[in-house]
């Protein structure tokens, strides 16, 4: 059985904005950022080429569960976009199994960019889900400061 310290074992990620919880989801893809570099070549100077960071990317993070009774709550806050377009602070927690915290990310100027619902067919017996993409414009700490 993992120690309860094991940081490996996470099983869920908590997303709220701006303080307000969204909900438990089961996946979470796309908490990265790519730092573009330029290349200078330095005459006279054959050993290296200098590597100069130019601007830092940040991907979409997609956020997957079973529907709940919290899909509501993000459905209210993709659509609270159609009246004015705010652009809050989010934080993801990664949790384990009795809800302690493993680790934390703060997320800058946060946007719902894609919402999925499920494929409703009597025919499957699949667990239906949702698939939430946040768009963002960086990290911040994971107190949103």
């Amino acid at each position: 059985m993992p120690s309860t310290a094991d940081p490996a074992a996470t099983v869920f990620f908590r997303l709220s904005i701006d303080g307000r919880d969204l909900g438990l989801f089961h996946g979470c893809d796309g908490l990265s950022s790519e730092v573009q570099v330029e290349q200078h070549e330095e005459g006279g100077n054959n050993g290296f080429v200098w590597q100069l960071p130019t601007r830092v990317t940040f991907s979409n993070i997609r956020l997957t569960r079973p529907l709940t009774a919290d899909t509501v709550k993000v459905a209210s806050w993709i659509s609270s976009i159609s009246t004015g377009i705010q652009r809050p602070t989010a934080q993801i927690a990664a949790l384990r199994a009795d809800l302690s915290v493993v680790a934390q990310w703060g997320l800058v100027e946060v946007l719902p960019v894609r919402w999925s619902g499920p494929s409703l067919s009597p025919g499957q017996a699949d667990v239906a889900t949702e698939e939430l993409e946040i768009a963002h414009h960086g990290f911040t700490d994971a107190g949103g400061r």
